[in-house]
């Protein structure tokens, strides 16, 4: 097997790469990552995690989107379907989610590490929850709506209140949870059905809830606009990455301006200057 580094990355030294990118003692930060992307790491994911609590220390709040996609209705799947017939199957076997036991899907290995950590606690949400640590994980985590789950009342949108950061490692805006909050900020967002199982007072339930219908496919147009436009965004490294840091409000409400402005627009290229 090919290293495709210069050197190993360690916890010590990813922590002073993430300082140089602007990380601080007290910053409530939003990370969204690709381990591969930092290069050979002793000890992997679990050293990444360790030199972000180095740094914003426990005076700061670090979060994780730790979503849980096929845990939903699976009437909605597409990659890949599975036939009707197994619907009911499915709807009445899958386990409950369990914010204790339950993997994420597809979020990487640095966010699967981060959520066994202790102290970490996670929101009991079935397919949308975040993982968080440190002095203002309660006031995050708690209170998660089963609709919107992604919006005012989500983590994202206590996160929003209290001046977060987004730390982009090795990924672009497509892979920006925090965006998914202007959506529901838009003059009347198109929604849709979903559902899942989990938890309610120890007994588990199938729940149906309301989602806005997720435009992620044009968060990388609107990243390339916000920075194109002259919007806050420090770049650097950590280890191999290449990294983003981004103050979450100026993100957000950019994003909300964009979507507003291109859906007035029809669908096509915003032209207003935002």
């Amino acid at each position: 097997m090919e290293l495709k580094t210069d050197f190993p990355k360690t916890r010590s030294s990813l922590a002073e790469d993430f300082r140089n990118l602007g990380l601080k003692k007290g910053m409530t930060i939003i990370m969204h990552s690709s381990l591969k992307s930092l290069g050979w790491v002793v000890g992997g994911p679990v050293a990444v995690v360790q030199a972000l609590m180095d740094v914003i220390t426990e005076e700061g709040t670090l979060v994780m989107p730790a979503h849980t996609a096929h845990y939903s209705d699976p009437a909605g799947w597409l990659n890949p379907p599975v036939p009707e017939e197994w619907w009911p199957v499915i709807r009445e076997e899958m386990p409950a989610f369990d914010p204790e036991i339950t993997p994420t899907y597809f979020m990487g290995a640095i966010v699967e590490a981060f959520r066994t950590f202790p102290g970490v606690i996670r929101s009991n949400h079935p397919t949308e929850s975040f993982a968080a640590w440190g002095k203002n994980k309660e006031t995050i985590i708690n209170g998660q709506t089963l609709d919107f789950a992604l919006g005012e009342d989500s983590p994202l949108g206590k996160m929003y209140e209290l001046g977060g950061h987004v730390l982009l490692i090795g990924v672009g805006y497509d892979s920006n949870t925090t965006m998914h909050l202007a959506e529901h900020r838009v003059p009347n967002p198109k929604t849709e059905e979903n559902a899942g199982p989990y938890y309610l007072y120890g007994q588990r339930v199938w729940k149906s809830f309301t989602q806005v219908s997720y435009r992620e496919e044009l968060f990388e147009e609107i990243g390339s606009a916000y920075e194109g436009a002259g919007h806050t965004v420090i770049k650097g490294k950590a280890g191999s990455a290449e990294c983003r840091l981004i103050p979450q409000v100026e993100l957000v409400d950019f994003t909300e301006r964009w979507l507003a402005n291109y859906d007035l627009a029809g669908k096509q290229q915003p032209m207003l200057n935002l």
